[in-house]
């Protein structure tokens, strides 16, 4: 009697431990999660500044996954504008661990504060099954004592390879430490890869999403559409790096640029979606079609 009662409490816990766990998310050791939705997987590391390490479709990844340097590899979470911290990046965010909370519907990490910026991070990451897309919100909070502006930044390293493209003309592009050869059509500006001796990059205002197609894949951002008043000083809504050599490239999205009283916090939210791409890596209006499809769906 006494086992079958154990057999039955074991059982009811794991039933309830099931409910409560966020659908598609799990641990899979070393403060690493699995987030999954559809056939697209995505690996979020808690202990690494809760970066993001791997984001598949059917197992082809799209991320750039080797350590080119120490601090520039997979996805990663700023405050704007640079020229506050300048670089490296600020390690209470960049690198060091995340707690974590697993949380019925979302895995959330927080930052330590640092001790020099008095802000702390957090990330919350969620899934749309409707959509087999990931979201994912940030919120930077102001833990000092006076009033502090800043915005917040999304850095994704992809391959040096592949085609990028967002909607916008010749004038809403700046160059900034030198440029990038985009052409124009089909409502786009695109860019194709190319290696150049030097690293580059370019600010845009786009209109609320970038792409970056590769291997097969088809990878976007989707965040809120900026005016050029909005983004941080120096700084604009959409930026593209490119690092010196056949590499890596940065596709980088920023946020509203905002006044925070102490206690105060903002947020942000970027939707990540990866379909598969049928189609030369080359401007198309099949490619521009695709992504407004994905974008529309």
């Amino acid at each position: 009697m006494k086992k079958s009662f154990l057999i039955l409490f074991m059982a009811l816990a794991a039933s309830a431990i099931a409910a409560n766990a966020a659908p598609g998310i799990k641990s899979i050791g070393e403060s690493k999660y699995s987030i999954s939705v559809g056939n697209v997987e995505m690996i979020v590391n808690a202990g690494e500044g809760g970066k993001i390490l791997s984001y598949m479709l059917d197992g082809k990844e799209v991320i750039e996954t080797r350590r080119i340097n120490p601090f520039s590899y997979g996805s990663t979470f700023w405050s704007s504008p640079q020229k506050e911290w300048n670089w490296p990046p600020v390690k209470e965010y960049d690198r060091d661990p995340y707690e974590i909370e697993e949380r019925e519907n979302s895995l959330f990490l927080t930052s330590p504060v640092s001790p020099k910026y008095q802000y702390r991070f957090t990330k919350e990451f969620r899934i749309d099954p409707e959509k087999e897309t990931i979201i994912i919100t940030y919120s930077i909070k102001n833990e000092s004592d006076v009033e502090k502006q800043v915005a917040p930044w999304e850095i994704s390293r992809v391959p040096g390879d592949g085609i990028m493209f967002f909607e916008a003309s010749e004038s809403d592009i700046t160059p900034a430490n030198g440029t990038l050869p985009f052409s124009f059509g089909d409502g786009m500006a695109w860019y194709v890869y190319d290696t150049a001796p030097q690293n580059r990059k370019i600010n845009a205002d786009g209109t609320g999403w970038m792409a970056y197609s590769n291997n097969g894949l088809l990878f976007i951002h989707q965040y809120e559409d900026l005016d050029k008043t909005q983004p941080a000083p120096d700084e604009a809504e959409l930026q593209i790096y490119v690092n010196m050599g056949k590499t890596y490239i940065e596709l980088e999205g920023q946020g509203k640029y905002e006044t925070l009283k102490p206690g105060e916090s903002l947020e942000w939210t970027v939707r990540w979606y990866l379909v598969s791409n049928p189609y030369p890596l080359l401007p198309s209006k099949e490619l521009a079609e695709l992504a407004r499809k994905v974008l529309n769906n």
